[in-house]
């Protein structure tokens, strides 16, 4: 049976703060009732969907365990009964900057654990749910959108378990954009830059002189809000005759440029 709730919803997940925030604010503006998922409540993040005039439920959860992220799938059930759109944006960086000459196993399985194992799973709970779905309702527009990192193919040594786990992200978006297409749910990556977060405030000075130097054609830094306009719309539906399609939102740091 089709469901009964009328908006289209969407999980976002790390939604507590910084870009995540952003995503769900923004994809409340657009219409969509939304979850967010993350190890913290995130309770501004929620009230602020529900101040744009949007359904919000917020779930406390580890995107690495299996158990919260079941839980948190039949949660949005009971509440919604549907789910159209996932984004898979939580994503931690090493807890310190190791060069890979020295760096520890411990940091290696956190990050890729949070950064790649954990959406991998998600996915795969979602598009089957997504496929279910789309037997009651052919025409529901679903789509899937993972937030990578120009560091996805950017070599940073000192961070390398966070450029590994962004690589993966950009491979498990072409996996599951082949895998999905027959049944007509979108999946693209989302590749930001320099953007201003917690997880860059560390490195602000010097990334204020690169930017001013030219690292970035557009120079300026990136805004969550920058990252969240792109990733509404692949979930508007603005880009149907794509998928597994990358989206650079980073001043054009990926041009080579002479």
């Amino acid at each position: 049976m089709a469901s009964k709730h009328p908006n289209p919803v969407a999980l976002v997940t790390g939604g507590a703060r910084g870009i995540g925030a952003a995503i769900a604010m923004e994809l409340a503006r657009g219409g969509c009732d939304v979850a967010v998922f993350d190890v913290i409540a995130a309770d501004a993040t929620v009230a602020a969907v529900e101040q744009a005039g949007q359904k919000a439920l917020g779930l406390v959860g580890d995107v690495t365990s299996a158990a919260d992220r079941a839980a948190a799938l039949a949660a949005i059930e009971r509440t919604f009964g549907r789910l159209d759109v996932l984004v898979n944006n939580a994503g931690v960086a090493p807890t310190v900057r190791a060069d890979i000459l020295q760096a520890g196993e411990a940091s290696y399985d956190r990050v890729m654990a949070i950064n790649l194992k954990g959406p991998y799973f998600l996915t795969q709970a979602v598009a089957n749910w997504m496929i279910r779905r789309r037997k009651a309702e052919p025409g529901a527009w679903m789509c899937i959108v993972n937030i990578s990192s120009m560091s996805a193919y950017t070599a940073s040594p000192s961070r390398g378990e966070y450029c590994l786990s962004k690589a993966g992200i950009s491979m498990a978006t072409k996996l599951w954009a082949a895998r999905l297409a027959e049944y007509g749910i979108g999946v693209y990556e989302i590749r930001p830059g320099i953007v201003a977060t917690d997880m860059t405030a560390a490195v602000k000075d010097r990334y204020d002189k690169l930017i001013a130097e030219g690292l970035t054609p557009i120079r300026r830094w990136g805004a969550p809000s920058d990252v969240a306009t792109a990733v509404a719309a692949c979930v508007r539906g603005d880009l149907k005759f794509s998928t597994g399609e990358v989206i650079n939102v980073d001043g054009g740091f990926h041009l080579r440029t002479l």
